[in-house]
């Protein structure tokens, strides 16, 4: 692994925003209205998501506090449980972790920076493959390069949101907001709690990257103590962005407008002002994406880096140099792939359900970490009661949104099925990396 210490807190902040603030957050209430019917349930929806994921981040950050090293899901739990569950959890990183969160974002990106005038124009697909090869091509040449470009498209990105919602809240009139005056007329409609369950998986999604700056913090100056900081400021910002967002496109639109629609965050913002901040909109959006597919670029090969160096995969992923190009390159490709045979919705409930598993069993091998480790509870902010809340609050939704679509869970199933086949066929291999975790 590369023992350089090149990433700084202003850095890690950005690496979490912007693997949180990615397609989920611009597409995911649309469907939540049309399920949930009320923006008054979309919005308790991502209330209850943030106070999950501000959980999971406490919970994470124990664990990087414990084992400041690059890997994340990856890590944790092939060293304080066995190899097979982090093979697991590394192979659900590369399905659905980063390659399909990659191609989802990327996807996301075309579908907002292309006009529809030019679509007719420039071969479908075409826009998400080149911003996936820039994001590569950054990162993989020098860990300097990375980090500049995605720090500038944060700051642009916040920028830019941060004068969409002064202008939305200052600029007009919340009173006459057609979707404030249908809520005020409509009657509450019945709450439902299997559909808030799946918008809930969705949302959770949308907060998954609150992880991020763990699966880099090999490369990080006192991992330890900035790592998990940087987690938690991260999360806190993240759902305050959007709550505040999220009550913009809920609101200012009439319901009947956005429901079951993906560009609800363009939709709100040509109620507000007509198509010149739609316009506007796609713009910001189209960088929240790219944002996003880089940060993921950058953190997804860590993990399967790690993973070489475990001989968890061919050594041909691990670092060289400071950064393991390689394994850049690999996570391109596959993310490219699933950009030409895939969609956005079957995405977001593939990915939400898949990802929920994963982090649940993360968060639970805390417990053993700390026994193991003889570490008092006082030491680790938010212990046990973030971990359990997580992992409780996490299952129950995960069952109730698997009952009114089972497909999702299905997928998840034989995405743990087929790691579990893999290492079979090719664990014996890693007798020397069990022994080291027992």
């Amino acid at each position: 692994m590369s023992n350089k210490t090149t990433l700084g807190r202003s850095t890690l902040i950005a690496l979490v925003i912007g693997n949180m603030l990615g397609a989920g957050v611009f597409t995911t209430s649309g469907f939540a209205m049309g399920d949930l019917g009320s923006p008054v349930y979309v919005l308790l929806a991502w209330f209850v998501g943030g106070l999950l994921a501000l959980c999971g981040a406490f919970s994470y950050g124990a664990l990087s506090k414990l084992m400041p090293v690059s890997g994340g899901e990856y890590y944790f739990l092939s060293r304080s449980m066995h190899p097979l569950a982090g093979f697991i959890a590394g192979w659900i990183s590369l399905l659905a972790g980063f390659t399909g969160a990659i191609a989802l974002a990327a996807l996301a990106f075309e579908a907002y920076v292309v006009p529809p005038e030019w679509k007719h124009v420039i071969p479908g697909n075409t826009v998400a493959t080149m911003a996936i090869l820039l994001a590569a091509l950054a990162h993989g040449l020098h860990v300097k390069y990375g980090t500049t470009l995605q720090n500038v498209a944060v700051a642009v990105k916040l920028v830019l949101i941060f004068g969409f919602v002064l202008f939305a809240l200052l600029g007009t009139s919340i009173g006459s907001w057609e979707g404030v005056v249908a809520w005020r007329k409509t009657e509450r409609p019945e709450f439902s709690i299997p559909a808030f369950a799946m918008t809930l998986m969705w949302v959770s999604y949308s907060y998954s990257g609150f992880n991020a700056s763990a699966y880099v913090a090999s490369e990080v100056k006192d991992a330890a103590r900035n790592v998990p900081r940087t987690m938690i400021h991260g999360t806190c910002i993240i759902m305050l962005v959007y709550l505040v967002l999220n009550g913009i496109f809920v609101f200012a639109p009439a319901p009947e407008n956005i429901a079951f629609q993906a560009d609800v965050a363009a939709l709100a913002a040509s109620a507000l002002a007509g198509e010149a901040l739609a316009s506007g909109m796609r713009g910001i959006i189209a960088i929240a994406m790219f944002t996003s597919v880089s940060a993921m670029v950058m953190v997804g090969p860590r993990v399967y880096a790690q993973m070489a160096e475990d001989g968890l995969m061919p050594a041909i992923l691990r670092f060289k140099g400071e950064v393991p190009v390689i394994a850049i390159a690999m996570q391109a490709t596959l993310a490219i792939v699933i950009v030409w045979i895939t969609g956005l919705r079957e995405l977001l409930s593939y990915l939400g359900f898949t990802l929920g598993l994963s982090t649940v069993v993360t968060v639970a091998s805390l417990f053993i970490v700390v026994q193991r480790k003889q570490v008092e509870a006082g030491d680790l902010p938010g212990y046990p009661w973030a971990p359990i809340a997580f992992i409780f609050f996490t299952l129950m939704f995960s069952g109730l949104a698997a009952t009114r679509n089972p497909l999702e869970m299905l997928a998840a199933l034989l995405t743990i099925l087929s790691a579990v086949i893999l290492y079979a066929l090719f664990g014996s291999k890693h007798q020397k990396l069990r022994n080291d975790s027992a």
